[in-house]
């Protein structure tokens, strides 16, 4: 397993800014290097798709060039934004700023946990502990955090919402959430529930993901609602797992889709669905392709946890495909290291 020491500098690939570029519009991801490139690689997909005409193009092309600019800002605006936050926000909550307590923890998240650090704990056994969703998949759930916790930690989010704070959203393709690192929540909560609890707990789970070795992270909460977003289309995370805890509130559809890993033919041939509990988390490998079906009513906030490992992603970067070309970068990055990579076992792919 990983072990704590000195802080380490933690990069991002440089094909962030290329690739896995998603266009709403006409649900599909792109690298994007230029006008040539993205006709050839992408015209006919693209007027399969409604992106028929000169204007349609150049207004693709127009966002396209945005995004990658936005991207190339993002990590310094991003810490402009954290310090403004930190020392101008005042929180509804105080209180969920704590260090993470075992009483915010679910009893059964509690047990799962205790017994991966144990002596002779083996899959067999956790596996008695948690729900088993998919065995060929490898998803599980489990409850995570107390209900109290879950009303607490919506009741700040939704404040911060309603402040006249600026806010990052989470990704390209969610417009409304939280980054929880802005907020100041990843210290006191989202590390200490990556090295005290998912890291055995995945350790025993995904031994050949780098569940062992988790060493960053990246921590954002969703949010569909229907006049929002009220779906998500197919994905896979840049993460080598994750985790999904429904917060809350009331809501019904919006289940997850679950597919095979990304690089399988036919990867969302029979995909498998899975609905959504407050308050339980739900446990897959970073690559597996999903996506959340339509919200029918109400709102569902979710806290994902992508979890990082760096001793495997050194190796081969999850987006491109390739070695990573490493870029310095603000905090955890994207999870890279410039350090040479501990041995282990990468994910299998089949």
């Amino acid at each position: 397993m990983a072990t704590a020491g000195a802080p380490r500098r933690f990069c991002r690939c440089a094909c962030f800014c290329s690739e896995n570029l998603y266009v709403a519009r006409y649900g599909i991801h792109v690298r994007f290097r230029g006008e040539q490139q993205l006709r050839r690689d992408y015209g006919p997909i693209l007027r399969s798709r409604g992106c028929v005409s000169p204007k349609d193009f150049q207004q693709l092309l127009g966002e396209l060039e945005q995004e990658v600019e936005r991207r190339q800002r993002l990590g310094q605006e991003s810490a402009a934004r954290k310090a403004l936050i930190s020392s101008s926000y005042h929180p509804a909550r105080p209180d969920v700023y704590n260090t993470l307590q075992d009483e915010a923890l679910a009893p059964e998240f509690l047990a799962a946990a205790e017994y991966s650090t144990s002596p002779g704990a083996d899959l067999e056994g956790l596996l008695q502990r948690l729900e088993t969703v998919s065995g060929e998949k490898h998803i599980y759930r489990l409850p995570v955090f107390t209900v109290p916790f879950c009303q607490a930690l919506l009741e700040e989010l939704e404040h911060f919402e309603q402040s006249d704070m600026p806010k990052g959203r989470p990704n390209t393709m969610n417009n409304y959430g939280v980054l929880l690192h802005e907020l100041g929540l990843d210290e006191p909560l989202v590390t200490p529930l990556r090295e005290r609890f998912l890291q055995p707990l995945m350790a025993l789970l995904y031994p050949d993901c780098g569940g062992g070795w988790l060493d960053s992270h990246r921590a954002f909460v969703v949010k569909y609602a229907p006049d929002q977003d009220r779906e998500l289309g197919c994905h896979y995370d840049n993460a080598e797992l994750t985790l999904n805890v429904a917060l809350g509130k009331a809501f019904t559809g919006g289940a997850l889709y679950f597919g095979g890993l990304f690089q399988a033919p036919s990867a969302l041939a029979r995909p498998l669905e899975v609905q959504h509990v407050v308050g339980q988390g739900i446990l897959h490998r970073g690559g597996q392709l999903h996506g959340a079906r339509p919200l029918d009513s109400g709102e569902r906030w979710n806290l994902v946890v992508w979890l990082r490992a760096s001793a495997v992603r050194n190796r081969l970067c999850p987006m491109c495909c390739r070695k990573p070309d490493l870029v310095d970068d603000e905090g955890f990055g994207d999870g890279f290291t410039r350090e040479e990579p501990t041995t282990v076992d990468v994910c299998a792919l089949t």
